[in-house]
C-alpha cells in the first residue's frame, strides 16, 4: 500500500505536526496552564486552523494522549508487564508535570461518556488489566508450585495496580517530594509477595 498522497498527506502532516508541538508545549509546561493558543503559536496556525484538525479542542487532547501512550509504549513497554520499566517510566514523568497534570485532568473528564476521551480511557484501563492479570496469574511468579495462576486473584491486583500508578501521579503534583518510581516498586513486591503467599 503507498504513503497517502494529495489532501489527505498534507492533514495527516499537519495533524502530526501539531501534536508534537502540544506534546513539546505540555512537556515544558510545568504547573502553567497551556492554550490551543499556545499550540498554534508553535505551528504557525490559527486557533481555529488546530482545531479543524481534531473538531474540538477535547478531541485534541485525546490525541495528544494517545500519541503520548503511543511513545512512552515504544520507550518502555508496559508499566505493568514490565515494572522496572514502570518505574523508570515515572521516574521520568517527574521531567513533565504539564503533560502528566494534562493525562489527570482529561482523565477525569473523560468519565462522562460522550467526553471524547471516553473510548481511548475505557480501552486503555481494559487492556492495561488484562495486560497486569495475565503477568500477576503467571506460576512462574509463584514459588511454590502448589499454587496455581487459578488461585490468585491477579485482576484485582492489575486494578490496585493501575489504581495506584494514576492516584501517585495524583500526590506527587501536589507534593513533588514524593517518589512515585519507589512506592510503585514497593506495592509491586507487596501485591507478590500477597500473590505468593496465597
Amino acid at each position: 500500500m503507498s504513503a497517502p498522497r494529495g489532501p489527505y498527506a498534507k492533514t495527516s502532516a499537519k495533524r502530526e505536526q501539531i501534536l508534537r508541538a502540544a506534546l513539546e508545549i505540555y512537556a515544558e509546561a510545568g504547573s502553567r496552564k497551556v492554550s490551543v493558543r499556545d499550540i498554534a503559536k508553535r505551528v504557525g496556525m490559527t486557533d481555529t486552523g488546530v482545531l479543524h484538525h481534531f473538531g474540538s479542542r477535547e478531541a485534541l487532547l485525546t490525541a495528544v494522549l494517545e500519541a503520548r501512550d503511543k511513545i512512552s509504549a515504544e520507550m518502555y513497554g508496559s508499566a505493568l508487564t514490565d515494572p522496572p520499566a514502570g518505574a523508570k517510566m515515572l521516574a521520568d514523568n517527574v521531567s513533565t508535570p504539564g503533560l502528566v497534570k494534562l493525562f489527570l485532568d482529561v482523565a477525569a473528564a473523560a468519565a462522562e461518556p460522550e467526553h471524547p476521551a471516553h473510548d481511548f480511557f475505557a480501552e486503555r484501563y481494559a487492556r492495561f488489566r488484562r495486560e497486569g492479570a495475565t503477568v500477576l496469574a503467571d506460576p512462574a511468579l509463584t514459588p511454590d508450585p502448589g499454587v496455581g495462576a487459578g488461585e490468585i486473584d491477579s485482576e484485582w491486583a492489575a486494578r490496585i495496580l493501575i489504581a495506584a500508578l494514576d492516584g501517585l501521579q495524583i500526590q506527587w503534583l501536589l507534593e513533588p517530594e514524593i517518589d512515585m518510581a519507589a512506592d510503585l516498586a514497593a506495592l509491586h513486591r507487596t501485591l507478590l509477595a500477597a500473590l505468593r503467599a496465597q
